[in-house]
């Protein structure tokens, strides 16, 4: 029951919040993600490592085809949870920062999105999962369609076009495989889109190749992953900040873990028959997303090819089919999660303070600005993956994970943490260390609720560069149970 509270209680919190209207709908919301958050914390608490399938309710949804609400968590689930339930409250408060038309539909929005960010992660039916799938992209495409930039419908459309082709596809992969299954438990049905019976399947190795790239489709978009990133650059620039943080902070964590729980386990030979083309593809994501990066002169779009490179390195971890490279992944979503936001905050506190977010523009900032100084370079530094931080340890675990499948690509996806190094400082020496700019003189520090918000994000930082196996003891259990489905067959 606890995962149906999870999922019920933001969409109660976004019906409620219709009655509230300017400020009291931000509190209204902002209280709601709170308890959401709680919630978590408490699964979190209460969950036991060593056992799968936590939390789980399993009812008839559609009982004539099969169908059921199945709903569950286990330890790689709980992660993405955590994740979404904290950094949703601090996406809110961000955009506290800013006046939006219509604010109770806007924070709405984002609770929505919640619950259908946290179904995809909870899901154990194909079918569930896929309602889920789209009733998180729905949310996303009104606040960038909406509250988004100049170009904010040519743009918006793309990403719609671009998602909502990939989950077709993957729909009829979803489709296809509920054919092969048996008859569901009830007995009403001859087949069923339990996740548990996909794993189960033994298909021929030439219908899983091709079910491999129906399936990969919509993650491959969804995460990106080069060439399927077009969307992502433009999007993340038009799009208000709150929900570019909700697109990198958490949403294209959908994506990585649709391919963990959804892709490997269930078309492990079209994994083999493709991993190496998919990582390839993904070592070219990363060299490509830092080497655009290093040309950018937005701080915006250069954070958004900055996400593009690293998630490159976690789709390598993936496709290793190493547990190093899978461990590293789960602990290197939650490190970007927390790391992406903060970055995206922090340009966005410098565009409303100075009107621009070209570097060129900026300069000097420091000097008004020390603690927003210390906060930006902590941040900074965490996701150029320095020792002691939450980048250091998934991106040492991706790295190992890619060398143990080929020493040669491991050692050129390793040239992301110099690339990393080379754009984020300049970056960071231009727009605070550099010459004064025509904004130093005004420009004002961080204020008591914006270091607030920064201050659990900083203390991420170092708890999980500290502690990882506060997190990797979570997902461990889900890890091997993967790559144990994956072996098997």
């Amino acid at each position: 029951m606890l995962t149906v509270l999870l999922l019920l209680w933001p969409v109660a919190a976004a019906l409620l919040l219709h009655f509230f209207k300017g400020r009291t709908a931000r509190v209204a919301a902002f209280g709601a993600a709170l308890v959401e958050f709680v919630l978590a914390a408490y699964a979190a608490f209460i969950f036991n490592a060593n056992n799968s399938g936590q939390f789980s309710l399993n009812l008839p949804w559609i009982a004539s085809a099969g169908i059921n609400f199945h709903v569950g968590m286990d330890g790689l689930s709980l992660l993405l949870v955590l994740l979404t339930a904290f950094l949703v409250p601090i996406i809110l408060l961000a955009a506290f920062r800013r006046n939006f038309e219509n604010e109770s539909v806007f924070y709405a929005l984002v609770l929505f999105m919640e619950t259908g960010l946290i179904g995809v992660f909870t899901a154990q039916d194909a079918f569930l999962f896929y309602f889920f799938w789209e009733v998180a992209l729905i949310p996303i495409y009104f606040l960038a369609g909406v509250w988004g930039g100049a170009n904010r419908a040519k743009v918006t459309f793309k990403f719609f076009l671009y998602t909502i082709v990939g989950s077709l596809f993957m729909l009829a992969g979803f489709v296809y495989l509920y054919f092969q299954t048996g008859p569901a438990a009830n007995g009403l049905a001859a087949h069923n889109s339990d996740l548990a019976s996909f794993y189960n399947l033994n298909l021929p190795a030439e219908t899983q190749a091709w079910l491999f790239w129906l399936i990969f489709a919509a993650f491959a978009v969804k995460m990106p992953i080069f060439p399927f990133h077009t969307w992502q650059p433009d999007t993340y620039t038009e799009a208000p900040a709150p929900a570019t943080m909700l697109l990198s902070g958490i949403m294209l964590k959908m994506g990585i873990y649709g391919c963990m729980r959804w892709l490997l386990p269930v078309v492990p030979l079209g994994v083999d028959r493709w991993q190496n083309l998919v990582l390839i593809l993904a070592v070219i994501g990363i060299i490509y997303g830092a080497i655009i990066a290093i040309r950018q002169q937005d701080v915006k779009r250069l954070i958004a090819y900055s996400s593009l490179s690293h998630v490159g390195l976690m789709i390598a971890g993936v496709f290793s089919l190493t547990q190093m490279g899978l461990q590293g992944a789960s602990i290197q979503m939650l490190a970007h999660g927390v790391n992406v936001v903060g970055m995206f905050f922090i340009a966005d506190a410098i565009e409303r303070r100075t009107g621009t977010r070209s570097i060129a523009d900026l300069g000097g900032l420091t000097r008004q600005a020390p603690v927003l100084t210390v906060c930006f370079l902590v941040l900074l530094l965490g996701t150029v993956a320095l020792p002691l931080t939450n980048g250091f340890v998934g991106e040492f675990l991706l790295l190992a994970g890619v060398y143990q499948y080929n020493a040669w690509m491991g050692a050129v996806a390793g040239v992301t943490i110099i690339l990393g190094a080379v754009y984020l400082l300049r970056m960071f020496q231009r727009v605070m260390l550099g010459p004064d700019s025509s904004f130093t003189a005004t420009f004002t520090d961080l204020t008591g609720a914006e270091l607030a918000l920064l201050v659990p994000l900083i203390v991420l930082v170092f708890w999980i560069g500290l502690f990882p196996n506060t997190f990797l003891h979570l997902s461990e259990g889900s890890v091997l149970s993967i790559l144990n489905e994956v072996v098997k067959r």
